[in-house]
């Protein structure tokens, strides 16, 4: 097998094992590239349709392709589909600088849906290289009662086996995707032949690298149109993955403070 294939047949392993063992379980689909890698990758896992629904946490500021990308592709893939909303930025923690504290409503929305659905498994598409605090997770990660990650306190992950402790309150955060690199995810995308919202492929000199809410995203220069263009743009460049990100810009801890109290 080839990288990508042991990393898909890694990814395809842990989502069944989720799935196996955490009921009620879900997935976030942010409608991103990473999203979409691991929609395709669980419609892999389960011969060709995803057994548990997709949670889509609309903050109500997504592009408008964004949005026409989840009406066309729910029915395509045959999504069950959750929609939930967030409250507004007013009521998010004043302390937290402005980018941060928009995104903070991701948070307080995805804590309602969990408890609303009373689910036990949440599978989310974070990647370690991402972002420094991500490269802190575990690949099956508890969250407490209060949806909080204790950061000091998780659970060894030896020889695949993977600990799902089952407490009040509590659930699973599930990363398929921990291992994977950003250029492995164009390279997937590539040869499997997975849909993306054209936001991903620059037009007038620009394009984005990561979508979240068109007010605290921008894109970044470049020429790059086409998969193959991204792919070889991303062998040489220095910048940042997130640096279209405003928050990632921010006080030097806002991200981990998100983190930690359940961000996505």
């Amino acid at each position: 097998m080839d990288h990508l294939d042991q990393l898909e047949a890694q990814s395809v392993f842990i989502l069944r094992e989720a799935y196996r063992k955490l009921k009620p379980l879900a997935m976030l689909w942010s409608l991103g590239k990473d999203s979409n890698v691991m929609v395709w990758l669980a419609k892999k896992a389960f011969l060709g349709r995803v057994p548990f629904p997709v949670m889509h946490v609309d903050t109500g500021k997504k592009f408008p392709e964004m949005y026409q990308f989840r009406d066309e592709y729910t029915k395509k893939w045959e999504l069950d589909l959750l929609l939930g909303d967030c409250p507004p930025v007013e009521e998010m923690d004043p302390s937290l600088p402005p980018a941060a504290r928009s995104a903070a409503r991701k948070t307080a929305g995805l804590a309602a849906m969990i408890e609303k659905h009373k689910l036990q498994g949440v599978i989310a598409g974070i990647r370690r290289d991402e972002q420094g605090t991500r490269a802190k997770e575990r690949v099956f990660s508890p969250r407490g009662a209060s949806h909080k990650w204790d950061i000091r306190n998780q659970p060894p992950e030896f020889w695949d086996q993977y600990a799902t402790p089952h407490e009040d309150g509590m659930h699973i955060r599930v990363h398929p995707l921990l291992s994977w690199r950003e250029i492995d995810i164009w390279r997937y995308i590539e040869r499997e032949g997975i849909p993306l919202v054209d936001l991903y492929f620059a037009k007038n000199g620009k394009r984005y690298r990561s979508l979240g809410d068109a007010d605290i995203t921008s894109p970044v220069e470049s020429n790059a149109a086409t998969l193959a263009e991204v792919i070889a743009e991303l062998e040489t460049t220095k910048t940042s993955e997130r640096s279209g990100r405003a928050m990632d810009h921010e006080s030097e801890d806002a991200f981990e403070r998100l983190r930690v109290a359940g961000y996505l």
